[in-house]
């Protein structure tokens, strides 16, 4: 009579057992990506898979997972649960989610199963299939929990389609590019070290209990039912870099130029939760401030210590993170609050309870630098002179964010740094993003600017309206500030308050 196998065996049957050595074709050929990039694996199978699902587990687990989300989301739909969220700013944090983030799963999706048919080891194929699944799996719950604010709220309505092309939003398109037209162990490294071991926190602790504190039941869930793939995730990723460490000595510098290039992307690209974190959520979590000291400076630090025996230090840059977390939120709502008409979503002014918030999160450098600002723009707004600057910025070539932020030591001083290659100068807003360029300066000569588009005629038309009908972005509804908004007017009416006039600007202007 045959022993069951365990688990351990079960999952060495559905990997190591369905590898083979090929007989006519050679492995160069088969796995093309394996060696361009300089890493070399002289064992795959010391590969640790730390968790060991086998298919059945797995589809049992994710099958519970579904069953208890769906019947969350129908109880939150019947219900109308989008009314016991704070106010309707609070949704604005959503349209950022849905058009910015949903859609980087599913790039996930894609680039895992794209590097998964690279790797040359079963084991890590396996794992990269399980990663792709999950990836799916996150983006079609996304979609469907948020589809529920899409029946009520204006700016959900073609998330696609905008980020593929809303300025702001080749933000998160060209990191995700960044990774997947590069090969498959930077891939790996980018995502599943550098973004889900050493930053997923930044990005889903933040929205998840942010949902939590706005009375958003259906996001909460859907962060939940997430959160025990990702911690498969950064389990893995973690499990990338150790393997390739043990595997040659020649890789430690490799991976050490990609560490320090995909904290400094995914530090610029978390500026956008960051800013949610701090301005876009009416009831608040945490500062951004203090999410950094816990998930990047404790954790981060920590795990950089236990990384050093094998000669990996810390990403280059990070004390400019530990400056920069006192200003990069306020400095990224600025550059909102100017441009809202081109965006999908509004801004507002923090009022009095909340400066104050703010005030005390960032003791040293809110009173002195960003609060007068903030201050002088609602005297303008309440005046009549609610201003939306008319010009296009000026963009880093690397990162994309408009050039906002400021010098290091020196807060009043927008940075600036530039390149020349082939014959043109390019631009960008720190040491990091100057780094990344020098490094692959054939690659992001290419990179897609917005503004720059926009100039050549590329994006619809010379004209504002005409950017935004190319944006699919309904003038005067989803964009403008928050006070004037339809959403704001439906808010009022749906609780009972007295509407205000609107004074948005009209198409004309």
């Amino acid at each position: 009579m045959s022993r069951k196998l365990n688990l351990r065996e079960r999952y060495q049957r559905m990997t190591r057992d369905l590898a083979w050595e090929p007989s006519y074709q050679s492995k160069s050929d088969i796995y093309p990506q394996m060696e361009f990039e300089g890493i070399k694996i002289e064992d795959w199978d010391k590969w640790e898979d730390p968790f060991r699902l086998t298919m059945d587990a797995y589809w049992k687990y994710q099958a519970e997972k579904e069953r208890k989300l769906y019947s969350i989301i129908d109880a939150f739909a019947q219900n109308n649960g989008h009314l016991n969220v704070t106010d309707a700013r609070y949704v604005n944090a959503l349209k950022l989610f849905l058009t910015g983030v949903s859609p980087l799963e599913y790039a996930a999706h894609r680039g895992f199963a794209m590097v998964g048919r690279q790797f040359a080891g079963v084991g890590t194929q396996v794992a990269c299939q399980m990663q792709s699944i999950d990836e799916l799996r996150h983006v079609q719950t996304q979609v469907h929990t948020i589809s529920h604010y899409n029946k009520y709220f204006n700016g959900f309505h073609d998330f696609r389609h905008m980020h593929d092309r809303v300025w702001y939003l080749s933000v998160p398109k060209s990191f995700f590019d960044d990774a997947m037209s590069a090969g498959p162990f930077e891939f790996i490294t980018a995502i599943s070290f550098s973004f889900e071991y050493v930053l997923t926190n930044l990005l889903f602790m933040p929205f998840m209990s942010g949902a939590a504190f706005n009375g958003d039941m259906a996001t909460v869930t859907f962060g939940f039912s997430a959160q025990s793939d990702e911690s498969r995730h950064m389990t893995l990723g973690l499990e990338v870099i150790k393997f390739m460490a043990e595997q040659h000595p020649d890789n430690i510098p490799i991976i050490q130029k990609w560490i320090d290039k995909w904290f400094w992307r995914g530090y610029r690209l978390l500026t956008l939760v960051g800013m949610m974190m701090d301005y876009m959520l009416p009831k608040k979590v945490m500062s951004w401030r203090e999410a950094w000291e816990i998930y990047f400076e404790q954790n981060g630090g920590a795990l950089f210590e236990d990384l050093a025996r094998y000669g990996l230090r810390m990403p280059k840059y990070w004390e400019q993170t530990i400056e920069g977390k006192d200003h990069i939120t306020h400095q990224a709502w600025g550059i909102f609050y100017n441009y809202t008409h081109a965006a999908a979503f509004h801004t507002w002014i923090p009022d009095d309870e909340e400066l104050d918030w703010l005030s005390a999160k960032y003791p040293d450098t809110f009173d002195q630098y960003y609060r007068p600002r903030f201050e002088y723009w609602r005297e303008q707004a309440e005046a009549g002179n609610r201003f939306y600057n008319p010009t296009l910025p000026m963009l880093c070539q690397t990162c994309q964010i408009p050039m906002g932020f400021t010098e290091p030591g020196n807060p009043t001083t927008i940075g600036f740094r530039a390149s020349d290659f082939d014959g043109n100068r390019y631009h960008f807003c720190s040491d990091g993003c100057k780094d990344i360029f020098d490094n692959e300066p054939q690659k992001f000569c290419q990179s897609w600017m917005p503004v720059h588009q926009i100039y050549q005629g590329n994006c619809g038309g010379a004209t504002v309206p005409d950017v935004l009908n190319w944006y699919h972005l309904n003038f005067g509804v989803d964009n403008f500030d928050y006070a004037q908004s339809p959403d704001r007017q439906h808010w009022q009416q749906w609780k009972g308050e007295p509407a205000e006039e609107s004074d948005a600007p009209d198409e004309a202007a």
